[in-house]
Parts: C-alpha cells; sequence; structure tokens
C-alpha cells in the first residue's frame, strides 16, 4: 500500500514541476498515511491550483496543506539602513 502512495506522490511532484505550473517551491511528504504539502506558491491562484491537482493526484489520502502565498511585489516602504 505504501509504495502505491509514494507512486501517487511522484506523480503530483511530476504535474507540480511540469510546464503547465511549475511550482517548485513546493513540498510533499509522507508522514505516517496522511500526505502534507508545505511551502510557498506564487499567488492565490496557483495555490487553489495545486491544492487542486493535490486533491485530484491523491484522491482517497488524508491530505493537509500548509501553503503560504509569497509576496513579490515591490515594498510598499524604504528599507531602513543603520
Amino acid at each position: 500500500m505504501r509504495e502505491l502512495v509514494e507512486y501517487r506522490i511522484e506523480r503530483l511532484l511530476q504535474r507540480l514541476t511540469g510546464d503547465a505550473i511549475a511550482e517548485l517551491g513546493v513540498r510533499v511528504d509522507l508522514r505516517g498515511d496522511t500526505v502534507l504539502l508545505s511551502g510557498t506558491v506564487s499567488t492565490v491562484q496557483c495555490l487553489e491550483l495545486v491544492r487542486s491537482i493535490a486533491e485530484t493526484e491523491l484522491a482517497g489520502i488524508p491530505l493537509i496543506t500548509d501553503l503560504v502565498v509569497g509576496h513579490c511585489g515591490p515594498l510598499d516602504h524604504s528599507e531602513v539602513l543603520p
């Protein structure tokens, strides 16, 4: 059973790093019988897409998502240097 889950995780990783989405900041770990997605994505839309792909690839496997959206826009204030 564990080998099947690991195979599905590898397939998920291939989809996440492929040309269609190319989210390299997502980590996928197997913790007991639960899969944990963690890391940083570029936009809210990417977060939703990653979650959707993971739910499709890992259907029937408990999934925890701990993803955050990184701020990649310009700073709204100047940097203060000592």
